[in-house]
């Protein structure tokens, strides 16, 4: 491995933090959701392949995002930019009243429009004491959503709307000629708004979130591979004002306790089928929701799993497609707080809130393609994917929600075969 660095490196880098900045004033996405994360799933090659990912990701984004070890197999150089649009339908039929937040019956789609995802990153091949090492840093979309019927007079301004913005540093390193490891460092920046109606403003927190990971060549034509990420914890100071204990009014500020939850997840990836053109993958995850603040109220834990596939045409075009499948992860609801917040009508309060982060479709398709040397050392990888229509009833809350992406995301190499 070359521990060379192209002299356009810290042009790219540059560029890389400047475009990512510059797109980083998005709202949410409306996308292929699991819960509230995207993982993989809007990523060059990944999301044509149904995000499947953790063994052999074929863009560094991904690798950057998912398994850290996986950074091992980008050499040289290798800078990733692009977005995904992304929208929605989300419904929702509110059948009683609820009296302290003001909310009458109601039936209207969400007002949220569709949204661009940005991802960005750069791969660097080095040596670390003489030992071969690839650095990855990326400034990526991890996680959003959004409901919004402000519109609607019985529902009484309301709206949630949540973006989790990454910058991650990711490190990996071959122990054999088989074996690799890596761990990566994230710091997310989120925002929340709502979902208390009418009591909440848009607020941000800071948190962080370690992830490690590991792959092994059994053969080679097959890898597996497998990572742990740990939760990543937010504090939304101030996040609601309202009096506990007497009318529905301004009163007390309260802090908000939320966080995403820990994930493990393991891959597998082969391409010993029709001479090696043929690339199958299939990631299985398990997101553990139990005790993650917030989300804990709203979701049980959820196993999602992805199957993708790459045909290689030729020596400039692949052809990408996937599937994936998750249970339903809305839970019944239990306690009349959340995140620390007392919720004025209490249980059925809190069946409003699910209604507003319901993610309960369980079926995606996607596809996608990527075309080598568009330009001299540059990539073109493009994407499109559809979430099928999900429906389900929280007491009298019932919501429904059907989304589409499609993106395009253009990599540049240097001194990368």
């Amino acid at each position: 491995m070359s521990n060379r660095i192209s002299k356009s490196y810290g042009h790219v880098f540059m560029l890389a933090l400047a475009a990512g900045l510059a797109l980083s004033e998005t709202s949410e996405s409306h996308a292929q959701v699991y819960g509230i994360e995207l993982h993989n799933t809007l990523m060059p090659a990944s999301g044509a392949m149904g995000g499947a990912s953790l063994a052999r990701p074929q863009d560094n984004l991904s690798a950057i995002n998912g398994n850290p070890a996986t950074l091992s197999a980008f050499a040289g150089t290798q800078f990733s930019f692009g977005a995904v649009w992304a929208e929605g339908t989300y419904n929702v039929d509110q059948l009683d009243p609820l009296p302290l937040v003001q909310v009458d019956p109601f039936s209207a789609k969400s007002g949220t429009p569709g949204t661009a995802a940005p991802n960005v990153g750069v791969t660097q091949e080095l040596s670390l004491g003489g030992m071969p090492a690839v650095l990855g840093i990326g400034l990526l979309t991890n996680a959003g959503f959004g409901t919004e019927f402000r519109g609607v007079p019985e529902s009484n301004g309301t709206s949630a709307e949540y973006v989790a913005l990454d910058f991650t540093a990711a490190l990996a390193a071959p122990l054999t000629d088989e074996l690799s490891v890596g761990a990566a460092f994230t710091l997310g920046n989120s925002f929340i708004d709502g979902p208390f109606t009418d009591i909440g403003g848009m607020v941000p927190a800071y948190g962080v979130r370690g992830t490690v990971g590991v792959t092994y060549e059994l053969y080679p034509e097959t890898t597996i591979g497998a990572y742990w990420q740990s939760k990543k914890d937010f504090t939304f100071d101030d996040a609601v004002v309202f009096d506990k204990n007497g009318p529905f009014r301004p009163g007390e500020a309260f802090d908000l306790k939320f966080d995403h939850p820990e994930n493990i997840g393991i891959g597998f990836a082969d391409n010993s089928l029709m001479e090696g053109r043929l690339l199958l993958a299939v990631d299985v995850l398990y997101k553990q929701y139990a005790e993650s603040d917030f989300l804990r109220n709203i979701y049980r834990n959820q196993w999602i799993y992805q199957c993708g596939a790459q045909y290689t045409m030729n020596s400039r075009v692949k052809i990408r497609c996937g599937y994936s499948y998750n249970d339903n992860p809305m839970r019944d609801a239990e306690v009349t707080s959340i995140g620390g917040i007392p919720i004025p009508d209490g249980i059925p309060g809190l069946r409003y809130i699910q209604g507003q982060f319901a993610t309960v479709s369980k079926h995606h398709l996607t596809g996608g393609v990527g075309v080598a040397n568009v330009l001299p050392s540059m990539d073109l990888d493009m994407l499109a994917g559809g979430m099928f229509e999900g429906t389900d009833q929280f007491a009298s809350t019932i919501a429904s929600v059907k989304s589409y992406w499609v993106g395009t995301y253009f990599t540049w190499r240097f001194g990368a075969k």
